[in-house]
C-alpha cells in the first residue's frame, strides 16, 4: 500500500472538494482498491486533535513509516520568512516547517494543485504573506523546498497543478506512484505528469467547429469560440479538461465559461479581466501554442473568409438558430 500523509496550507481546500467529486461510489474504498491508504487528511480524517499531532510527530520521527506527502495550497512564509501566518492548530510550529520536515522522509512528494505547485491564486497580486509552490515560485523553481530538491524516491515534487485539480490526476499520479510507474520521464518540464499535462484543453472542445472557422462569440452566452473576444486559452493551457470530463459531463468551456488556463504558473495574474482577450493591431496576443503569429494571422484570414453561414449565425447565439443542411451524400 502506498501510505498517504496530506497536509493543508494556504488555499480554499477547493482540491480536496474536487476530490470528492471522484468518479467512484466510494472515494476511500476506491483509494484502497488503488493500492493507496490516506494516512492522515485534516478534513476527512477521523483523527482530530491531539490524535493527528501525534501521528505527525510520529510520521516525522521515524515511528510511522508512509510514503506520500501530499500538500494541497501555497506554503505562506511570512512574516519575514518565520511562517507565523499559518501555524498548523494545537502547535505554535509554522506549518512551513512541517513540510520541510516530513518531506525529507517522504519517498515522494506530491503538490495537489496550482497553489502547492506554483503559488497559484494564493500568491496573486503583492502576495502580503508571501505565499509559494513547494517547488515553484511561479515558472522559477525554488519554492519551499528549493530548485534542487528530490524526494528519496528519486522524484523531484510532483505538480498535480489545476484550480481546483480534476480528482482523476490526483488519484492517477497517486496509483501510479504505488505501481512504481511514475519516473522523470513521466513528468513534463514544470514537473506535471504527462498522462494530462501532454494534452491540451483545446483537445475535444465542443466549441473547435467555430474555432476552426474563427467565427467568435462576443458575449458569455453564446455558442462560438471563446478565444477572440472572451478570454479563452485552452489552445495554450496543458490539461485534458475536454477529453476527461470533470464529473463525467463537462468542463469549463462546455459549462460556457472561458479556460483560464489554471494549471499554468502565473495563471493568477494575466495583467488584464479573466474574460478579456488583449490583442495587438486586432490579433490575440496570446497565440495558440507553437504557432507562429503569421500563421495565425493567414489561416484566421482565410477561415473567416470561409465561415458557412450557419456556423456564423450559430455562434452568436445561444442556441443551434441555423441547422445543418440535410443533403444528399451517397456512400462517397
Amino acid at each position: 500500500m502506498l501510505r498517504v500523509i496530506w497536509l493543508q496550507s494556504g488555499g480554499c481546500g477547493g482540491c480536496t472538494l474536487s476530490l470528492l467529486g471522484a468518479d467512484l461510489p466510494d472515494l476511500q474504498r476506491g483509494l484502497r482498491d488503488a493500492g493507496i491508504d490516506l494516512l492522515f487528511h485534516p478534513a476527512l480524517s477521523l483523527a482530530t486533535g491531539a490524535e493527528a499531532l501525534t501521528l505527525l510527530d510520529d510520521a516525522e520521527a521515524g515511528r510511522l513509516a508512509y510514503d506520500v506527502l501530499a500538500v494541497e495550497g501555497a506554503i505562506l512564509r511570512g512574516p519575514h520568512g518565520t511562517g507565523g501566518f499559518h501555524r498548523l492548530a494545537g502547535r505554535e510550529r509554522a506549518t512551513m516547517d512541517w513540510v520541510r520536515a516530513l518531506a525529507a522522509r517522504a519517498t515522494h512528494v506530491v503538490a495537489v494543485g496550482s497553489c502547492a505547485a506554483f503559488g497559484g491564486i494564493t500568491a496573486a497580486g503583492i502576495n502580503p504573506t508571501d505565499a509559494c509552490g513547494l517547488q515553484y515560485e511561479d515558472d522559477r523553481r525554488g519554492g519551499l523546498l528549493g530548485a534542487g530538491f528530490v524526494a528519496r524516491g528519486g522524484l523531484p515534487v510532483v505538480n498535480v497543478a489545476g484550480c481546483p485539480t480534476h480528482p482523476g490526476w490526483v488519484i492517477d499520479t497517486l496509483t501510479l506512484l504505488a505501481d512504481g510507474a511514475l519516473g522523470t520521464a513521466d513528468l513534463d518540464t514544470l514537473g506535471r505528469p504527462r498522462f494530462y499535462a501532454d494534452q491540451l484543453v483545446h483537445h475535444g472542445c465542443t466549441r473547435n467547429e467555430y474555432y476552426e472557422f474563427k467565427a467568435s462569440a462576443e458575449k458569455a452566452s453564446d455558442q462560438g469560440c471563446l478565444m477572440e473576444h472572451l478570454g479563452c486559452k485552452g489552445t495554450q493551457a496543458h490539461a485534458d479538461c475536454n477529453t476527461r470530463l470533470w464529473n463525467g459531463e463537462g468542463s469549463c468551456t462546455r459549462g460556457g465559461f472561458a479556460c483560464i488556463s489554471c494549471t499554468e504558473p502565473g495563471f493568477q495574474d494575466p495583467g488584464h479581466a479573466f474574460h478579456h482577450t488583449p490583442k495587438l493591431a486586432g490579433i490575440p496576443i496570446g497565440l495558440p501554442t507553437d504557432m507562429p503569429k503569421a500563421w495565425f494571422v493567414a489561416l484566421a484570414s482565410l477561415s473567416k473568409s470561409a465561415t458557412p453561414r450557419r456556423v456564423k449565425a450559430n455562434a452568436v447565439a445561444d442556441h443551434v438558430v441555423v441547422p445543418p443542411a440535410v443533403r444528399k451524400t451517397g456512400r462517397r
